[in-house]
């Protein structure tokens, strides 16, 4: 896809303060720190329209981006370990689900995993949450580059056995590994 304009909208937890028109969305969720900020950033070719960082939980709202006049990018806050009072999580938690259970203009959920790691207990909840409510969602392996080929099929075949699915992408978002096919995938869901 060529990307002819990227905007920042805005930042919201509640949904009164999330945008109210029909314009379609792709969620970006995973575990603090997997990387979904990066794979925004490397998807778009733009460096920091969504603020990448080394400490874990520093997306703490929904950030919603216009791409193209057309479609909308949603960064949700990660799960599990982020240096954050128990109550903030628990806030970002209900809002991500909030999102996830209610919002009509959701066309695909990139639920973003490390390649390097087994899925977590919450990676796998998370998982059957989106298998449970019938949500479009698509399992993409981040940092691909940090493993040999070899460990990548490996731990690729590992992480399709424990979601219990057949499509795993690989992602690297300094080598752009996998920008094609994750493209054609939210266009996909974009003219669903």
């Amino acid at each position: 896809m060529k990307i002819t304009s990227t905007e920042f909208l805005k930042s919201a937890l509640k949904e009164a303060d999330w945008p109210h028109d029909s314009t379609p969305e792709v969620a970006f969720l995973g575990r603090s720190n997997v990387g979904k900020s990066s794979l925004m950033n490397s998807l778009l070719g733009v460096r920091g329209l969504a603020r990448a960082s080394s400490t874990p939980g520093r997306t703490q709202l929904l950030n919603f981006f216009l791409i193209n006049g057309r479609f909308r990018f949603v960064d949700l806050p990660g799960y599990g370990y982020a240096k954050a009072p128990k109550a903030i999580k628990a806030e970002w938690s209900q809002a991500a689900e909030d999102y996830l259970a209610k919002r009509e203009q959701l066309v695909l959920s990139i639920h973003i995993v490390d390649s390097r790691h087994e899925p977590s207990k919450q990676d796998l909840q998370l998982h059957e949450w989106l298998v449970h409510h019938h949500k479009p969602h698509l399992i993409v392996a981040t940092k691909s580059d940090k493993l040999s080929n070899n460990e990548l099929r490996q731990n690729t075949e590992r992480i399709a056995r424990i979601f219990r699915t057949d499509r795993v992408l690989i992602y690297s978002a300094t080598k752009k590994r996998g920008r094609e096919e994750l493209w054609g995938a939210i266009e996909k869901s974009l003219k669903s």
